[in-house]
């Protein structure tokens, strides 16, 4: 298939570019470089179903309009502004590029007939109230300018395929970590705990440390995200993906510091839009997909430990 990849630069994006060029598939990025960076792509560069790079803006509609003249068959959006705390600062541009952008494509989309995937966030959900996780008609709450954004983008999404009959799938993808994240403010918790742990330095919690997160494994991830797109039983659907089981952020710290006195704990800069337990209940995409994650947490950040630990790209 000729396929498309908005963010496909992003930590997330590359993973996709890569498990999508192993399935042969014919495949074009497109990225403006805010958040993604062009080491993460460069091994696919002679790869003969690798079809090039576009450094450009989704908010562009003269560039979207041309690139879609090539007739793709599925269109993965992950672009987007990610950053909970630059929503807060900066919402407009997090809207313009989340939501309108989203908009753009979804155009160009429904005027080629084009299936799009759309990376939204389990950012958008209240917090778990059981142990039985988060299904898909849990409870949103915007509880900050990104989660507003992708729940507006996502039912705009949705919109075009109840109302056009275009195939569209919405998936929410939990907290995920791996290979490629950036170990700065704006990456994960795990590559930032992690990198601090290698540097010899403490690992910093905000607030009590008592908040969860359900850590998905980075290959797992692109897994689900490819996967929604071949199949014809995602469309028009909502799908969570995530490892099933949540952790403390201060047994996460522990698990990766592996000492308590590198441990410390500082102010909240957001914590009105902390989400206090996150849970994810993947049944659905197990149903629809036939998808299960393969990579358990201690799995996972041994791969990311060696991958932080053996590169430059931070």
């Amino acid at each position: 298939m000729k396929v498309l990849v908005t963010g496909g630069a992003g930590f997330i994006g590359r993973w996709v570019v890569k498990k999508l060029l192993d399935d042969n598939h014919n495949v074009w990025v497109l990225d403006d470089l805010s958040n993604g960076r062009m080491a993460n792509i460069e091994e696919y560069e002679n790869k003969n179903n690798y079809m090039g790079f576009t450094k450009g803006d989704i908010r562009d509609r003269k560039l979207i309009k041309s690139l879609f003249e090539t007739k793709f068959d599925i269109c993965f959006h992950l672009g987007a502004s990610i950053n909970v705390q630059d929503s807060i600062d900066d919402p407009i541009t997090t809207f313009e590029n989340d939501t309108i952008g989203t908009f753009y494509i979804l155009e160009e989309c429904k005027k080629h007939n084009v299936k799009l995937v759309f990376m939204s966030t389990c950012m958008v959900y209240d917090r778990a109230i059981s142990n039985g996780g988060i299904t898909e008609s849990h409870a949103t709450k915007p509880a900050s300018p990104y989660a507003g954004a992708k729940i507006a983008a996502e039912n705009m999404v949705l919109s075009y395929y109840y109302a056009y009959g275009l195939p569209t799938v919405v998936i929410r993808p939990f907290n995920t970590y791996g290979p490629y994240q950036k170990t700065g403010g704006e990456g994960g918790v795990v590559a930032i705990f992690i990198k601090n742990k290698v540097e010899g330095k403490k690992l910093k919690i905000y607030g009590s440390g008592e908040q969860t997160r359900d850590l998905l494994y980075v290959e797992d991830c692109a897994r689900f995200v490819v996967d929604a797109g071949y199949s014809s039983k995602a469309n028009g659907e909502i799908i969570n993906a995530g490892l099933g089981c949540d952790i403390s952020i201060n047994d996460l710290a522990l698990l990766i510091a592996g000492d308590k006195t590198k441990i410390e704990h500082v102010k909240h800069i957001h914590p009105q839009s902390e989400i206090s337990k996150l849970l994810c209940n993947y049944d659905k995409a197990n149903k629809l997909l036939g998808w299960v994650p393969h990579v358990d947490l201690e799995e996972g950040i041994i791969r990311t430990e060696e991958w932080i630990k053996s590169t430059n790209l931070l």
